[in-house]
């Protein structure tokens, strides 16, 4: 009977010497997770990449579609005053999906911002869509960020086609209304190229 409970027992701790390492990294990852570290990290790591051009948007890859997107919701401002999305139809809407505790979100709002400086306002719309967060902390961010891109938060239910399985997420949409580019995942949309391409959507 001893020797079957020391072989049992050195199989426990066969077993977890080989779990330990990942014990560790699970741990490692929940603390990073619910501290907001690893937003900062994954962020971090998406500013390093797109220093090195690697990320840049290409129109080219772009594909036209027919599929019409869904104007008939609301959002609300960052003042809590709803707007109708029906009021964006007849201009090229640049509309990303993102959130505070999202790194990569983060990481490639500076282009959006300085796209935004440089881009044709009368042809082009900017909707910062923000992801089921609160006003004040989002106002916080966005003020101590500085940054000027009109920001809004999804006020109820939302189009099917913006259920997204991860965020940032990036519409085009055309004036016409259908949808150009689905962009999934971190980007530079601080281009020369990718400007032009949104002032000359019809």
């Amino acid at each position: 009977a001893k020797m079957k409970e020391l072989f049992q027992n050195q199989k426990v701790i066969r077993i977890f010497r080989l779990l330990r390492p990942w014990l560790t990294f699970l741990i490692i990852f929940l603390i990073l997770r619910y501290s907001g570290a690893l937003s900062s990290i994954s962020g971090f790591t998406s500013s390093a990449l797109m220093k090195t051009g690697a990320m840049d948007i290409d129109p080219d890859d772009s594909k036209t579609t027919d599929e019409k997107f869904d104007y008939n919701f609301t959002v609300k401002d960052l003042d809590g005053n709803t707007v109708d999305f029906n009021k964006f139809k007849g201009k090229t809407v640049f509309l990303n999906l993102w959130a505070t505790w999202c790194g990569p979100c983060v990481a490639e709002m500076p282009s959006i911002e300085s796209l935004y400086g440089k881009v044709d306002k009368s042809k082009v719309v900017f909707v910062i869509l923000n992801w089921f967060e609160d006003s004040k902390k989002v106002s916080k961010f966005i003020s101590n960020k500085k940054f000027t891109f009109p920001v809004y938060l999804v006020n109820g239910d939302v189009p099917s086609q913006l259920n997204v399985p991860s965020i940032p997420t990036t519409f085009v949409i055309y004036p016409n209304g259908t949808i150009n580019t689905k962009k999934t995942g971190t980007a530079n949309y601080d281009t020369d190229k990718f400007k032009q391409f949104l002032e000359e959507l019809k």
